[in-house]
């Protein structure tokens, strides 16, 4: 029988589009065999929102599709698929409904691929599962993270939330730098505006002056009202690009803690101003945002509230995930978020002790975060990892015994507020109110060398905790000289890194002889898989060590640290990306169970999985072998076991 010249033809197109081109040509061509072609008008749409999928997901042979979050009271474009694109495949991944409207922006051409075909493959081509799954894990479009790249917006860091872009800034309001400031207020009272941008004569901006501004600096008196603008403003001004996203305006906001962006026509000070987004814009769009959850928890005054704001936090969360928002994007808000929490419980803390009579800190200090959150990994409320450093004792010990007394108070007020706002206490007392945990400079300096002098397995554990810590609150710098006494130490322990190295290799890949999830065998969660010792923790101490080892400080999160890694080693790039992919899908994978189960999502039964979910896990599986067998070869471990 002649060959099925259309099958062919199909194939022809697949066979360079991934996931299909990592099959085999007989496995393609079963797979053309069950393609249906369909072709669409413009405007027709190929699914609804809340429906349920039929055994199919779409390949772009011509034209184009939009993606629409119906969410609103108008369609919303999420993202805009063009030739070769895949979409629809959510069901495939999630096994749920769709979440978005799919139409076509103009006459389109359509391959529907039957799912059970690339289903029947997930088995015997792992890199079509990590393809699959890395679209999940990241989320529609990568805009901001090109944008990120190159240096044009500054975020907290990458990925996306909403994707729809804000076309209509409003027009902005603006005034000479000359103008005096009574002027300039009566033009806002007469626009109805809560600001007004200064520009020059090409009008680029050069200030700003809000509500804000001109109470705090004419009503109290500090400038009188004929003062000229320009002695007034607020400068430099955040300027953003047109259509900007709402997810790229919500972060430039959390990240400079302002109420306004002006757009312009480059998005920076240096051309003219096209309009103006506030807060107020965003709040019209996306009501529960995370730039304003951020902002409620800066001015909470009670853990009962911090507590509901972590709530409805997780709320978002949920629909993050709900949405495939990029894990990045997930991670870096949920990070915000956690760390504003942190920082509000501390300056309560403080409050309280000066009310009582106790002071301001006698040092400065920095409180740390360590763990998960060090890393800005914690999606969900798991328990608290912190320490505490000030700045060096003086001679007189009777000083430094009050000193530490001090930051031992502060300490134990804000672990007690993080317990009521829903963190657990660390089991291991591994936390700023332990007196082992709260020390000067050069007592940090002192535990530190002793840790990596000698490295037995209690010092081996307190260095994966703990060297993965970030300043959230406090003196920067302070945490920087630890950073770099660790790297000198590094520099000068060889035996230390074998031994962290070795540590690294402590869960081996976590499957049996026949392809099983190694559960626990006994205690409270027999038969149960330990998501985060048996997949993730050989991830992140593999980073950890690798990165100590390159001297790369600042990059504690793990997925940047694996991408960091890559481009120091081109040569290992596959492997580090490999690593970075599988860990993306490990915390979606125990973000969604925690928030189904309502706990940390730390133990799962594979029963509990769907049939996809156990392949996706089990795929994770191979990057932590091959990461694991670069440890061992770099490291020359076989000699030293």
């Amino acid at each position: 029988m002649p060959p099925n010249p259309i099958t062919h033809r199909i194939y022809d197109f697949l066979k360079e589009i991934p996931p299909f081109s990592y099959l085999d040509k007989e496995v393609i061509l079963q797979l053309c065999e069950r393609v249906e072609v369909q072709y669409h008008s413009k405007g027709a749409r190929i699914f609804e929102k809340g429906e349920q999928p039929r055994e199919r997901f779409f390949v772009i042979r011509e034209g184009a599709v939009d993606l629409q979050d119906l969410t609103g009271e108008e369609p919303v474009l999420i993202e805009h698929c063009g030739e070769g694109e895949l979409f629809g495949i959510r069901p495939l991944l999630a096994e749920d409904a769709y979440q978005l409207r799919a139409v076509t922006a103009e006459d389109t051409l359509l391959y529907a691929i039957h799912s059970d075909g690339i289903r029947e493959q997930l088995d015997d081509y792992p890199k079509v599962s990590f393809y699959l799954a890395s679209v999940m894990a990241r989320g529609r479009g990568n805009r901001a993270e090109r944008l990120i790249h190159k240096n044009q917006i500054n975020p907290i860091s990458g990925g996306l939330l909403e994707l729809q872009a804000i076309h209509r800034a409003k027009p902005a309001v603006t005034c000479a730098p000359n103008l005096p400031t009574f002027e300039a207020a009566e033009i806002m009272t007469e626009e109805d505006v809560s600001y007004i941008v200064v520009v020059d004569e090409k009008r680029h901006p050069l200030g700003i002056l809000t509500d804000r501004d001109i109470r705090r600096n004419i009503a109290t008196g500090v400038f009188g009202r004929k003062r000229l603008i320009k002695d007034v403003m607020t400068t430099p001004v955040v300027c953003v690009p047109p259509e900007l996203s709402i997810a790229e305006i919500q972060i430039a906001m959390v990240k400079y803690e302002i109420y306004h962006l002006a757009v312009t026509e480059d998005g920076t000070m240096n051309s003219p101003i096209n309009g103006l987004i506030s807060e107020q814009d965003l709040l019209v769009l996306h009501g529960n945002n995370p730039a304003v959850l951020v902002r409620e928890i800066s001015r909470s005054l009670t853990g009962g509230y911090l507590r509901e704001l972590r709530e409805r936090a997780e709320v978002l969360l949920r629909q993050y995930l709900e949405q495939e928002v990029s894990i990045s994007y997930i991670t870096t808000i949920m990070t915000e978020i956690n760390d504003e929490i942190i920082r509000r419980c501390v300056e309560l803390s403080i409050q309280e002790l000066v009310t009582e009579g106790r002071g301001e800190p006698p040092r400065n200090f920095s409180w740390m975060c360590l763990g998960s959150q060090g890393r800005g990994e914690q999606l969900l409320r798991t328990d608290q990892d912190s320490a505490l450093v000030y700045e060096n004792d003086a001679d007189d010990n009777e000083e430094s015994a009050s000193v530490k007394a001090y930051f031992l108070d502060l300490a134990e007020r804000t672990t007690e507020k993080l317990y009521a706002v829903g963190y657990d206490y660390c089991s291991g007392n591994m936390m700023a109110s332990n007196p082992s945990w709260c020390q000067s400079v050069s007592g940090w300096k002192d535990v530190f060398s002793r840790w990596m002098d000698d490295p037995s397995q209690e010092n081996i554990l307190n260095v994966s905790v703990f060297f993965d810590f970030r300043c959230v609150f406090g003196t920067a710098g302070l945490t920087d000289e630890l950073t770099d006494h660790i790297f000198h130490n590094i520099e000068h322990t060889g035996i230390f890194r074998n031994f962290l190295a070795r540590a690294a290799l402590q869960n081996p890949a976590p499957l049996t002889f026949f392809r099983n999830f190694m559960v626990e065998r006994s205690g409270e969660h027999k038969d149960s898989f330990d998501l985060k010792a048996r997949a993730m923790m050989p991830l992140t101490d593999a980073a950890r060590i690798l990165i100590l080892t390159a001297k790369r400080g600042g990059i504690n999160n793990t997925i940047r640290r694996f991408q960091a890694l890559a481009e120091l080693e081109p040569q290992n790039a596959e492997v580090y990306q490999n690593a970075a992919d599988a860990y993306e899908t490990l915390i979606r994978l125990r973000a969604l169970i925690g928030l189904r189960r309502g706990d940390n999502g730390r133990y799962i039964k594979p029963g509990e999985l769907t049939r996809l979910q156990r392949v996706l896990l089990r795929n994770t599986f191979t990057p932590v072998s091959d990461i694991q067998e670069l440890i061992e070869v770099r490291f020359q471990l076989n000699f030293i076991r």
